[in-house]
């Protein structure tokens, strides 16, 4: 639960609209407008699947179509952020070696002004291998004007056996 507190506290850097009521106002500044996609956690929780999809073609290039390209991807199985398209790639490439197949255990979304947030717990099953194994995952989605696209992916094992 305190690492659930956690993300949303940390969520509320990435989402638009968290906001303060410390009683100050805008100065000199243009107040900023920005035309909000309307959502539903729906929507939201459907951007996993697609992911999810992406990655069962085998298809790295599909798998780094769902990142907006100023993204990262702090993976599961690598040290190294990724933050270019060809790093992804790079990282997908050999993910998806094993044939991965995941699955949401546990999840929470929340909406901002054309972002979102999907947190929770997953499984990946490797069809070549048959490992399964248990994670934590935390996406952010930003509205680019015609689709949803992930600005940042972390992904852990889960530090504790079952």
């Amino acid at each position: 639960m305190k690492s659930l507190a956690l993300l949303a506290l940390a969520g509320c850097t990435f989402l638009a609209g968290c906001a303060s009521s410390g009683g100050t106002q805008p100065t000199s500044q243009a107040t900023r407008t920005e035309s909000c996609k309307v959502t539903t956690e729906q929507e939201i929780a459907s951007l996993f699947d697609r992911w999810n999809q992406s990655l069962q073609t085998g298809d790295s290039h599909k798998v780094v179509a769902n990142y907006a390209e100023r993204s990262i991807l702090l993976p599961t199985v690598s040290n190294k952020p990724r933050l270019t398209p060809a790093e992804k790639e790079d990282y997908f490439h050999h993910f998806l070696e094993n044939r991965p197949s995941g699955k949401i255990d546990l999840r929470t979304i929340e909406i901002g002004c054309n972002t979102a947030v999907d947190a929770g717990l997953y499984t990946f099953t490797f069809a070549k291998t048959g490992a399964v194994v248990s994670g934590r995952y935390s996406y952010t989605y930003r509205w680019d004007g015609s689709q949803w696209l992930i600005t940042s992916h972390h992904s852990s094992v889960m530090p504790e056996g079952k």
